[in-house]
């Protein structure tokens, strides 16, 4: 036990807070005040996080620029598929355009999730959160719980957004490999470059297996994180005049 101390203290501290902004935001949201409290706590947490994904959308553009330097690279060393890897990692170093960097925004997620989980699961923290509820639903029931009421409409429109939105991000996903000529920075030649190249695009829709696991609560928090993911795409991720490219390559 003494070992999820801290986790308990993290716990009691987010139920404390997200007790407080439900008590905020009840006179104008009523019965939704949970549920609205917990799309307020996402958005805080991805604003936390943003200089992160900025980093990795920066990284994105350093790959992106450097496209035509790895088809070079591609060519050169087609027979050769280690020679290749190494030559493409280490043009990326060059330019300080690290891939696994992108990684980070998306596993600095993961311990929040972790906290609603148990906010909506367990007594933990005593804030008496597993008593709210949306549309009469509790926001700890899972699917398992039975899809009885309003909890088959609830959690078949917000499996129907993660859907939607996994399949918009698995589509982008492919269109920028195919621009860049890697995939996760991987040559797209070599062995096992086929196999990574068809599960990297999947990967987005396993938000909606993990979404058939969890509470209520923590479905809210996956739709939200989602979709804010989605609008940095747009925002953070347009197309880039050409000559910002050439400079970078000259480089």
């Amino acid at each position: 036990m003494l070992a999820f101390a801290p986790l308990t203290g993290v716990v009691g501290a987010a139920g404390a807070a997200l007790s407080w902004l439900t008590d905020l935001l009840e006179p104008l949201a009523g019965g939704m005040a949970t549920a609205v409290a917990i799309v307020l706590f996402t958005i805080a947490v991805r604003l936390l996080i943003s200089p992160l994904t900025v980093a990795q959308v920066r990284g994105e553009r350093r790959r992106a620029a450097l496209a035509p330097q790895v088809r070079d690279l591609q060519q050169r060393y087609a027979d050769d598929p280690a020679k290749l890897q190494s030559e493409v990692f280490a043009l990326y170093r060059s330019a300080g355009a690290n891939p696994i960097a992108g990684c980070l925004p998306l596993l600095l997620q993961a311990p929040f999730l972790l906290v609603l989980y148990r906010l909506f699961t367990t007594s933990e923290g005593g804030t008496g959160l597993l008593q709210e509820q949306l549309a009469g639903v509790p926001l700890g029931h899972h699917l398992g719980d039975g899809l009885a009421g309003a909890a088959g409409p609830l959690f078949a429109v917000l499996l129907a957004v993660l859907l939607v939105l996994a399949w918009w991000s698995s589509r982008r996903a492919r269109r920028a490999s195919a621009a860049v000529g890697t995939v996760a920075g991987t040559p797209t030649e070599g062995p096992g470059a086929a196999t990574l190249g068809r599960l990297l695009p999947l990967l987005p829709f396993t938000t909606v297996l993990v979404a058939l696991v969890l509470p209520l609560a923590a479905v809210i928090y996956l739709v939200t994180t989602t979709a804010w993911s989605a609008l940095e795409q747009v925002v953070l991720r347009r197309p880039q005049a050409a000559p910002a490219s050439t400079e970078i390559n000259r480089r």
